[in-house]
C-alpha cells in the first residue's frame, strides 16, 4: 500500500473506527457531531475510497449493509502525518519546535517528556 496521506475528511472516518470499532457507513457518519456531519453519500463514496487505498476494510455484512474497520492503526496514520508535516520544515524538527514553542503549544513538560523518550530511545539502540 502506498503511503498516502489522509484527507481531513478520511481522518475523521478513520477516527470513529478506531474509537468505535466496526461501524456500517451510517454508523460512521452518525460518529460525526451534529452540523459537522457529512451526507450519507459523501460518507460512502469517502468510504469506498478508502476501501480502494487499502485504508479500511470490509468485515462483514449485516442485512444490506456492509460493516467496515480500519486497516490502518492511529500510529501509522499519525507518524505518516508527523513525517509529512516535518518534510513541510525541510524535516528540520527544530523549525517545527519553534514555532511550537512561539505559540505556546509546546510546555517545559512536553520537553521534559521528549527527553526522557529520546533517552529511552537512545538507551533502547545501544543495547542492539
Amino acid at each position: 500500500m502506498a503511503k498516502r496521506k489522509l484527507s481531513k475528511l478520511e481522518y475523521r472516518v478513520m477516527e470513529g473506527l478506531w474509537t468505535r470499532g466496526e461501524l456500517s457507513i451510517r454508523g460512521i457518519q452518525e460518529s460525526f457531531h451534529g452540523t459537522q456531519r457529512p451526507a450519507y453519500t459523501t460518507v460512502q463514496t469517502t468510504v469506498y475510497r478508502m476501501e480502494t487505498k487499502g485504508i479500511v476494510k470490509r468485515v462483514g455484512k449485516v442485512g444490506n449493509f456492509h460493516i467496515f474497520a480500519a486497516a490502518l492503526s492511529q500510529q501509522e496514520a499519525e507518524r505518516r502525518l508527523l513525517d509529512e508535516f516535518l518534510d513541510f520544515f525541510g524535516g528540520r524538527s527544530q523549525l517545527l519546535m519553534a514555532r511550537l514553542i512561539e505559540t505556546g503549544r509546546l510546555s517545559l513538560t512536553d520537553v521534559k517528556e521528549a527527553e526522557r523518550l529520546l533517552e529511552k530511545t537512545r538507551n533502547g539502540k545501544a543495547n542492539k
